[in-house]
């Protein structure tokens, strides 16, 4: 019988770590598995035609990503036509899907969940086009994003720094208008969250009831947010039960907005937007995570 392929794709800056090492042990636990190991390090320029062609090259049946939020979303979104399951090795900046999944533990372990046939399928969402996987929002987290990506200085400094420079030069409220399977909702807010997950990768539980294989998704509206409740949600202690917060649970809505408002997917500024449509895809995606882990129900 042929050796069977398996993909290791590795963002080679996700993280600011090297990926030599690990790229090693996942070399080696394929090999004692007798599978063939083929490595695709993105680069930043035409990755998804790229990694198109790779995968028609290989067939594998399994995709390994090696990076955070940003990296899985290019993977999935490149091999989103394929019947594939994803292992996911959480080494980038933001690893909030991994947090949810429970994907957080050692090297070692994370590399044999990757590997496991214990496979559990969730839902993505499609916003104007663009496939995503975790959380996206609009408003102040964006602006943090867009300004954090901008900036010399990486890591929890970075963010800190961030914060205060994205509160001290935050705009007014936008005004928007939410169309939910025939409801309409009109309001002030600052942030709007889209989640298909609970958690940001900083473990800040931004939507409590998100279950990420029932269908829908949630949109979190805050309304009024100052320096306090924005360091809430950084730190991981919003307060969801605020009168300041609203949440909706669809599987289909638009969101329209009264002037160009930042806006980012999976932790990955995409400029400003004065609509978003936003519906749950049809399709799931299937990935490894452990046995006792129950992170999608």
């Amino acid at each position: 019988m042929s050796k069977k392929n398996v993909i290791m794709v590795v963002n080679p800056v996700s993280g600011g770590v090297n990926k030599a090492s690990l790229i090693d042990q996942v070399s080696h636990y394929a090999k004692y598995l007798n599978l063939n190991l083929y490595c695709f390090e993105t680069t930043g320029t035409d990755d998804l035609q790229k990694l198109r062609t790779y995968y028609q090259e290989f067939l594998p049946e399994r995709v390994i990503i090696a990076g955070g939020d940003g990296t899985i979303k290019l993977v999935t979104e490149a091999l989103e036509q394929y019947d594939v399951v994803f292992g996911i090795l959480a080494v980038g900046s933001a690893n909030g899907l991994a947090t949810d999944l429970g994907l957080t533990k050692s090297q070692e372990e994370n590399i044999a969940i990757a590997f496991d046939e214990n496979v559990v399928e969730v839902d993505y969402i499609t916003i104007n086009g663009k496939m995503c996987i975790h959380l996206s929002d609009l408003g102040l987290n964006a602006d943090l994003i867009k300004n954090y990506e901008k900036s010399a200085v990486r890591g929890k400094l970075g963010y800190a720094l961030q914060i205060f420079k994205t509160l001290l030069h935050a705009g007014k409220s936008f005004q928007v208008s939410i169309t939910n399977n025939e409801q309409l909702i009109e309001t002030k807010a600052q942030m709007i969250v889209i989640a298909n997950s609970q958690k940001y990768g900083t473990g800040v539980v931004i939507n409590p009831i998100g279950i990420m294989s029932d269908g829908k998704f949630e949109l979190i509206v805050l309304r009024s947010i100052n320096f306090s409740v924005f360091l809430k949600i950084i730190m991981g202690k919003i307060p969801i039960s605020s009168g300041h917060v609203t949440v909706i649970s669809t599987d289909k809505a638009t969101i329209a907005i009264n002037k160009p408002t930042s806006f980012q997917i999976d932790g990955e500024y995409c400029g400003k937007e004065t609509q978003l449509n936003i519906a749950i895809s049809t399709k799931k995606l299937k990935i490894a995570v452990l046995k006792t882990q129950t992170p999608v129900t």
